[in-house]
Formats: structure tokens, C-alpha cells, sequence
């Protein structure tokens, strides 16, 4: 029954995605993050639902009128560049039988990245699609946290099967990353129902990130807690609310979750933070053995470790992002890759003072502050876990540079105000129930 009304709900979807294609990009995020058809039995959970949406997406992209073209912004040509650099090392690649099936999943978050670009043009449009993912991801914390609580939190927090939030490390990294998305919106939230549900996530999915028993995921929980209380405007409130949280975790944490952040000050002697530094050492050789092109996708394998690793025989996923791409695509790789991320991090800062200056641009108040706290619990979870090709972040980059444009063409149009950014005569009719300005 589960498997059949989520088949019904996507298959549902598609003539509104193929008239009304940005419908899709939702439609295909929701997918992405939450994957629905992961919680069913039956065909739906095996069938390439997410291929079939981008599919309808991509011809709907191409009949209709409402969509922008693909900006020339730095962060734009640095995503082009980064997939060119891919498809080269791909080529050189020390592990052939696996690397191109990567450049093949690398590929579609790319494709998928631009046709955001294109088809999320308004300040509606983009806050239904940070909605979207916060609720998606949102929505497993929620679970998640419901679970610790029924049962006491022995057991690990875990994200869907087959997902890229699968793992308990994985899981936590997009939780915390979701975590200002949901803080953020629910501020600007007025339906009382849809406030109340995002809250909900956002308190239990902090749960839900302790109980994964991800020591980078708790340390990047942190620092989110960290920036959010320094961005709040009752700071003493918010100071009380921490420390009661400590002084709560403290009494109810289970000896193996203390047992487990317990070692975050004795790493040297845990056998797997050790090997996750060998691995780092093993990337620096590849790059410097290899600096344009790296050792390719997947590079992680024994025949490369005994020629650049110190230790050979511990053979381990590299289990850092900035190692990853490092190690896989040469130093090219991994300056175009850290340049992406600082200039996202400071377009975002003179964004929020660009906002802060407008009067017009109130809706936007909050945008750049949960961008830039999304990235930075992306650069400190991706410091312990591999994950240079997570598509959140690059719907995160995708989200920069759509709010850079709006807040562009609504500054710059200036008298012309009157004239909206993007109209929304092209909206499906089931999608204007969203907008609570057009009731």
C-alpha cells in the first residue's frame, strides 16, 4: 500500500512537471534527499524513480517559456571547470571499473545542478525549493529523533538505504546542514501548521545528529549551535536553552555514546582515525606524484596504497572531502573546489549587507545568514567524510547564485520595481496554494 501511493504521488507529478518543469526540480530533490521509495516495498523501491523525473524535467525544460539562462557567475564556471577536470582524470584514472560509473553519478548532480540554475528564477520558486529540502532531510531527523526517544538512543541514527544519507555519518552531515534551512524558514514561516512541523524537525533532527554517534557530525552540530546562537537575537535566552541541552545530554547520553566522543580526544589511539590519517598522507603523495590529474574516482584501492601510502596495508576510504578531491583530481582539483567554497561564503557576506542596505529586498533577510551556516556545516562535516560530490551542497551553491541574481535584477531594475522579478502567471495551479501572498 506504502509502495503504491508513493508511486501514485510521482507518477502524479509528471504532467505538472512536464508544463510547469521547475515543479520537476522539486519534485526530484524531494526524491533525492528524503527518497520515499526507500520507506516501500515492492517495484517502486528499485525503480529509477529520480531518472524518470529529471527525464520529464529535461523535455519540459525545453518547451517552456519560463526559464532564465544559465548565469556566467564565477561559482557557475567554477562547477563547469570542476566537470571538465572530471571527465579528463576519469580518463587517467587508476581504478577504470569503477571511476566512470562515478563520473556517471557526479555527472547527473551536475546536470541537475544547472537545470536548478535555469528553471528556480524567483524569490518564490527558490524559497518552495529550500522548503523542499529542508523538509525532505528535515523529515528523516524527525524520525530519527522520534526513534532516540522510544528507545532510549543505544542504537546508531541511521538515513535511508541506498541513499547518500544512508550512513550515520552521512546522515548527519545533511542533517546539519539542514539544520539553519529549517531555523531560518521557520522564522519567516506564517502558516501555523507548516511553522510548527518545521520546528519540530529542527528540534528533534539536533537529536537525531547526537544519536548517530558521528563524532564529525557532533563536532560540525556544534559549531551550527555555535553560529546560530551568535545570529540570535535573544543571545541569554539562547545561552540558558544550550547549557540546559548539556547539562540534560549529560544525564541521559548512554556510556557507549560518551565512550564514543570520548575518543575524539585520544584519536591517536583509535585504529580508525589513524588510518583515516593515512589515507589523507596517501592522497598528498597521489597529488604530488600525480598534481593535474590525480588518481581518478575511486582511487582507493590496495594496488594505489602500496605505491603511495606510508602504511600499504591499511586501506580505507579517504573519509575527507578536501582529501578526496585532492587525491582524485590534483591540486587543479582541489584549488577549483576550495575556491568554489570560499566564494560562495563571501558572496553571501556582501549579499547580507547588499540586504541589509534595501528596504525591497526584506524578504531576503534571512537568506544569506542560512546559506552561509548550510556551507560551513558542509566544510567542517566534509573535513571527516568524503563527500566532495554531495548533492546538497551543490544545490546549496545552486541557491547562492539564484538569490545573487534576484537580489541583482531587483537592485538594479531599481524604478522599475514595479515590475516583478519573475511573474507568476506561469505557476501550475496546485502550486499557488504554497504561496500564502496570492490567497
Amino acid at each position: 500500500m506504502r509502495g503504491a501511493l508513493v508511486f501514485l504521488a510521482i507518477l502524479g507529478s509528471l504532467p505538472a512537471t512536464l508544463t510547469q518543469p521547475w515543479i520537476g526540480v522539486l519534485v526530484y530533490s524531494w526524491i533525492s534527499y528524503m527518497n520515499p521509495h526507500k520507506y516501500a516495498w515492492g517495484p517502486v523501491r528499485s525503480f529509477p524513480v529520480a531518472l524518470v523525473v529529471a527525464g520529464v524535467t529535461l523535455i519540459g525544460m525545453l518547451s517552456t517559456k519560463d526559464r532564465s539562462r544559465l548565469t556566467k557567475d564565477p561559482a557557475t564556471v567554477l562547477m563547469v571547470l570542476l566537470w571538465v577536470l572530471f571527465v579528463v582524470t576519469t580518463f587517467f584514472a587508476f581504478n577504470q571499473q569503477y571511476a566512470w560509473s562515478q563520473l556517471n553519478k557526479v555527472s547527473k548532480i551536475l546536470l541537475m545542478t544547472f537545470v536548478t540554475l535555469t528553471l528556480i528564477n524567483s524569490p518564490f520558486k527558490l524559497r518552495v525549493l529550500l522548503l523542499v529540502i529542508a523538509l525532505s532531510v528535515g523529515l528523516i531527523g524527525l524520525k530519527g529523533g522520534i526513534w532516540v526517544l522510544t528507545t532510549g538512543g543505544a542504537n546508531r541514527v541511521y538515513g535511508p538505504d541506498g541513499s547518500f544519507l544512508a550512513d550515520n555519518n552521512d546522515v548527519a552531515l545533511g542533517l546539519n546542514m539542514a539544520l539553519p534551512l529549517l531555523f531560518y524558514l521557520a522564522k519567516d514561516e506564517q502558516r501555523v501548521w507548516l511553522k510548527n512541523l518545521i520546528r519540530a524537525c529542527f528540534v528533534m533532527s539536533i537529536i537525531a545528529v547526537i544519536f548517530t554517534y558521528s563524532r564529525g557530525g557532533f563536532l560540525a552540530l556544534v559549531l551550527v549551535g555555535a553560529l546560530l546562537l551568535m545570529k540570535a537575537r535573544y543571545k541569554s535566552l539562547a545561552v540558558i536553552m544550550l547549557f540546559a541541552a548539556v547539562v540534560s545530554l549529560s544525564f541521559i547520553a548512554p556510556a557507549s555514546w560518551l565512550g564514543r566522543m570520548h575518543t575524539i580526544e585520544t584519536y591517536e589511539r583509535d585504529a580508525s582515525a589513524m588510518g583515516r590519517i593515512n589515507a589523507w598522507k596517501t592522497a598528498w603523495n597521489i597529488a604530488v606524484a600525480r598534481p593535474l590529474i590525480g588518481g581518478g574516482f575511486e582511487t582507493w584501492t590496495y594496488p594505489v596504497f602500496k605505491l603511495y601510502s606510508p602504511v600499504p596495508d591499511a586501506v580505507r576510504d579517504v573519509h575527507s572531502s578536501y582529501f578526496e578531491m585532492l587525491g582524485e583530481h590534483g591540486f587543479i582539483g582541489f584549488a577549483l573546489y576550495a575556491t568554489l567554497l570560499f566564494y560562495c561564503l563571501w558572496t553571501l557576506t556582501l549579499l547580507k549587507w547588499r540586504v541589509q542596505k534595501t528596504p525591497e529586498l526584506k524578504w531576503a533577510t534571512h537568506y544569506p545568514d542560512m546559506l552561509q551556516v548550510a556551507i560551513l556545516a558542509y566544510m567542517l562535516g566534509g573535513a571527516f567524510l568524503g563527500r566532495a560530490y554531495f548533492d546538497f551542497f551543490y544545490h546549496l551553491v545552486a541557491a547562492v547564485i539564484i538569490l545573487k541574481s534576484l537580489i541583482w535584477q531587483q537592485t538594479q531594475i531599481g524604478a522599475m520595481a514595479a515590475k516583478p522579478v519573475a511573474r507568476d502567471r506561469y505557476l501550475h495551479p496546485a502550486v499557488r496554494i504554497l504561496n500564502p501572498a496570492r490567497r
